[in-house]
């Protein structure tokens, strides 16, 4: 048997052990998230989520890319148990972009939305009186966020957006699905 300070110089220190369990998570977590995100999403019976439209001053869209979907999407998010459509809206809008609710906006429609469940909807609504005290900064949900002009969307901003941006902004009819 080997004599113990032998050994223990043979270990792993544990610097290097806390290193290496940040890469394994780091390479492993946004798999996870998604998993238990959609656990989420398909085990409960009706499904509400919320997402706003925020048009600033100069008529540009708040857009953020999450880390666990791809594409620019516009901010929100379920409604928990107990909360009102609103409640979840200017939580979500606070969460992802920093976004203080003025004045309670409009509805401007509920969506069908298959692609989560046979039994998701999502409520929008159009913010234009709000404050965003200082930009949000990106975190373990929001990778990068922005306001952009409705005519220079990112590229990679998904179709459901574009088609609530031509709907709101363009007069486009509005759909029964997201």
């Amino acid at each position: 048997m080997r004599p113990p300070q032998i050994w223990q110089q043979r270990l792993v220190s544990r610097p290097r052990l806390r290193e290496l369990g940040r890469g394994v998570r780091s390479a492993v977590e946004p798999a996870i998230r998604r998993g238990f995100h959609l656990y989420w999403r398909m085990s409960r019976g009706l499904t509400l989520g919320v997402r706003g439209l925020v048009v600033d001053e100069a008529g540009r869209i708040f857009l953020v890319k999450h880390t666990y979907v791809r594409g620019w999407h516009l901010p929100g998010g379920g409604v928990e148990p107990g909360e009102t459509l609103l409640d979840a809206l200017a939580r979500e809008l606070k969460e992802e972009g920093n976004i203080d609710l003025v004045d309670e906006p409009p509805l401007h429609a509920v969506y069908f939305n298959k692609r989560v469940s046979q039994r998701d909807h999502v409520a929008l609504f159009v913010v234009t009186a709000f404050r965003q005290p200082a930009p949000p900064k990106p975190d373990h949900e929001i990778l990068a966020h922005g306001f952009f002009a409705t005519d220079a969307l990112p590229d990679d901003t998904v179709a459901s957006v574009r088609a609530r941006v031509a709907e709101v902004m363009m007069g486009a009819p509005v759909s029964q699905r997201w």
